[in-house]
């Protein structure tokens, strides 16, 4: 058996045990799927799993491979309705257990990125949480969720996510509950390496309760709110910054009123989830901030913790490049795997296929990632064309009526790009709109 056929067996084997007690993923335990339908616990799951871009109607067609006795839509609306919200969230975190990340830095330390993606869905004005009124970029107004997840840089795999209407999104809390529940493997300390919009005190503070590192960006002013204005006036430096975080502005209730210029003020309205009036009223940090040249004029900062007698500013600034895998993770999740066409209006739906979605995907780089890749006498080195393989991978995952699977490793393998370093491309940003239910075709 090939390393792609365990792959899937796997996953099909996660969700054969999940049909064998499906009360535990049921709104109504105990009446829903009790009866026997076409759209069964087992293929219902699979169908949410292997639906692409196309519309309802032609994605139930494919998957019963066009039969006259295909579901209908209002079978697949009425069964999907009696799935719970942790069904998918369930399977995804079971599948991610049977393949742990083995490419670590340094044969210990986890990279995992963290950053926020917004996904455009139907319009649906009656969720005043994700939908935006028509304004100059739109006629019609439109809806967003807003996905934040943990991605491991080295593995290219998404390790877990938080998902929140965009209009009620908080950056800051959706990475202190991934931090909180993210469970590394004995001997394995995650570094959360993180972009501009998650430096707060609150996020350093529930790394360091953890026991796990973190390097984040922040701008000059950010940085400046953050940590006071006593920082060095130099454009590059690397010093360590500590200090004693309080809700109380009084000079009298200071435990160590000898060490008054490291004192910082946390407003109340601010959040910090380790000062508690009642127990303890003051919370010390330390901190490590740097500032680095990346162009002619241009300058970097990064808070960590990261130990300087073990990680330079020079081995730093490549650990933060490396943050760019989740930009180029979204891009493949949204137009390869296909998460900016969803099947649904309303947002608890739409994610139940987020999740579906970045299952998809990590099931593709773990058969991908099994690829052996060779040189053979090219000029440059070659790497995986990820896009060739994940719609391979996809399409194999889809098949289940007995088709003949094809050679998945070998298309990995023949399907290559040479790798040119020091390319780069300007990013560009773009305004995108949901794509009609009508006019869909994959």
């Amino acid at each position: 058996m090939s390393f792609a056929a365990q792959v899937k067996n796997s996953l099909l084997h996660i969700i054969s045990s999940m049909a064998s007690h499906p009360e535990d993923f049921s709104m109504h335990p105990g009446t829903d799927f009790s009866r026997n339908r076409k759209l069964d616990f087992s293929t219902l799951l699979q169908l949410i799993i292997s639906m692409e871009a196309g519309t309802v109607r032609d994605e139930l067609l494919k998957f019963f491979s066009y039969d006259k006795d295909t579901a209908s839509n209002s079978a697949f609306f009425q069964q999907r309705a009696k799935l719970t919200d942790d069904a998918l969230p369930y399977l995804f975190h079971a599948f991610n257990s049977l393949y742990p990340c083995s490419s670590l830095y340094k044969n210990k330390y986890q990279l995992l990125a963290a950053d926020g993606s917004s996904f455009t869905f139907t319009r649906n004005p009656l969720d005043g949480d994700s939908y935006f009124a028509p304004d100059g970029k739109t006629t019609n107004g439109y809806n967003q969720i807003h996905l934040i997840p943990l991605f491991d840089i080295l593995s290219k795999r998404f390790m877990d996510c938080v998902v929140q209407p965009v209009r009620k999104k908080n950056e800051f809390r959706a990475l202190c509950t991934l931090i909180d529940r993210y469970r590394n493997a004995p001997g394995i300390i995650p570094i959360y390496i993180a972009d501009r919009g998650f430096h707060s005190l609150n996020v350093f503070a529930h790394a360091v309760e953890q026991h796990s590192l973190f390097m984040v960006r922040a701008a000059d002013i950010k940085m400046q709110r953050l940590l006071g204005t006593d920082l060095p006036v130099q454009n590059c430096f690397d010093v360590q910054i500590n200090r004693i975080l309080t809700r109380s502005n009084s000079k009298k209730k200071r435990l160590h009123p000898e060490l008054a210029d490291q004192y910082k003020f946390i407003c109340p309205n601010v959040a910090f989830d380790y000062i508690d009036p009642e127990k303890q009223t003051e919370y010390p940090i330390s901190l490590r901030v740097l500032r680095f040249k990346i162009s002619e004029y241009g300058y970097e900062n990064i808070i960590t913790n990261l130990p300087p007698e073990e990680f330079s500013a020079d081995e730093i600034k490549h650990l933060y490049n490396l943050r760019w895998g989740i930009e180029i993770s979204f891009r493949e999740l949204k137009h390869v795997i296909g998460a900016s066409n969803f099947h649904s209006k309303k947002r608890r739906y739409i994610e139940m296929e987020l999740w579906a979605r970045l299952l998809v995907y990590n099931f593709c780089t773990i058969i991908t990632g099994h690829a052996v890749i060779r040189r053979r006498g090219r000029k440059h080195p070659l790497q995986v064309n990820y896009s060739a393989a994940y719609k391979a991978c996809r399409h194999f995952l889809c098949l289940h009526n007995g088709e003949s699977p094809p050679d998945i490793e070998s298309l990995i393998e023949k399907n290559t790009l040479p790798i040119r370093p020091d390319r780069k491309y300007a990013r560009q940003h773009r305004f995108r709109v949901p794509v009609s239910f009508t006019y869909r075709f994959a």
